[in-house]
């Protein structure tokens, strides 16, 4: 039983954005559930699903041809859950100094042969670090689910007038897990492109990723389901745009739609030396268009009284 995964490999071409030189925030959160997955599949010594991956931080650029670790580690279980903590640092491959590039922190479900979540050993800290990590997981629960319940609250209807994005398309095999599902990882990988596409619509120039948050799995995609993601911009600050996603899915042969995701992304604008620029400010025309920005509001603060986790600094080797 290990309770720690570690991967590594280079930056590769198809990993970049159209800019050529840095690698796509959606790829990184496919690396990082892939990482995720690992670790608690060699924990839990069976299947597991993605059930939520949050405080997701984008803290530099990853370029082509860097040298990627991806390092994930269980730092908190319940009955059937496992938290798992994932860092991602990047080196130039002729230093070798590791910086971080991302954190976060995922929670999966083991599941057994008839798909129903079933125990796992209980984890107990080994070092300082981990314990810290791991009252830092287990004080994120409840305020998870109230996020949660929060989000799941708020109505997108026609009567918001502010940016949205949509794709629509076919699952295909190609996307498949393990369990015969579209990969947690690639659902992000969605996520952050239709979220992408509505931030560039609005402030007409190249937008990143720093922050994506609440991302809540609450059904599966399956091989041959039509996909539908919406994103909508709700929340404007001086560079930053805040765009709601949410994810559905449906048998062709019905016309019964389930969610099965839903998130909270932030983007900034990026000029031509990659530094952020202004963005235009959203006007709130609707009682929809001034309840969702006051909800974006307050997802910011609950957040912010959370206390930070806390990750070891930049290494060589």
């Amino acid at each position: 039983m290990n309770d720690v995964m570690t991967l590594r490999f280079l930056a590769a071409p198809t990993d970049v954005s159209e800019d050529g030189v840095t690698v796509q925030a959606g790829r990184v959160l496919e690396w990082i559930d892939k990482a995720g997955y690992a670790c608690a599949v060699g924990y839990s010594g069976g299947y597991c699903v993605t059930a939520y991956v949050g405080n997701v931080h984008f803290t530099r650029p990853i370029h082509n041809g860097d040298l990627i670790e991806v390092t994930a580690r269980i730092v908190h279980t319940g009955r059937s859950s496992m938290q798992v903590v994932v860092t991602v640092d990047a080196a130039d491959v002729r230093e070798r100094v590791f910086r971080p590039a991302m954190d976060c922190i995922l929670a999966f479900v083991a599941m057994d042969e008839h798909g129903r979540p079933t125990p796992v050993p209980p984890w107990r800290p080994s070092d300082p670090e981990t314990e810290q990590l791991s009252r830092g997981a287990a004080e994120r629960i409840v305020a998870r689910s109230a996020i949660r319940d929060l989000m799941r609250a708020q109505e997108y209807t026609d009567a918001g007038t502010t940016p949205r994005q949509q794709f629509r398309f076919l699952a295909s095999p190609a996307v498949v897990n393990w369990g015969g599902n579209a990969h947690g990882g690639i659902v992000m990988r969605w996520i952050d492109e239709v979220a992408r596409a509505c931030a560039m619509g609005w402030c007409g120039d190249d937008a990143v990723a720093v922050y994506s948050g609440g991302i809540h799995f609450l059904h599966p995609i399956h091989i041959g389901d039509v996909v539908e993601l919406e994103a909508r911009l709700i929340h404007t600050g001086p560079h930053s745009m805040h765009i709601a996603v949410h994810v559905r899915a449906r048998d062709p042969r019905s016309g019964t739609w389930r969610e099965t995701t839903q998130c909270m992304t932030i983007f900034v604008s990026r000029d031509e030396q990659g530094r952020a620029g202004a963005v235009p400010q959203l006007v709130l025309r609707t009682d929809e268009d001034r309840r969702l920005d006051e909800h974006a509001t307050e997802l910011m603060h609950r957040r912010a009284e959370l206390e930070p986790l806390h990750f070891a600094t930049e290494r060589k080797y």
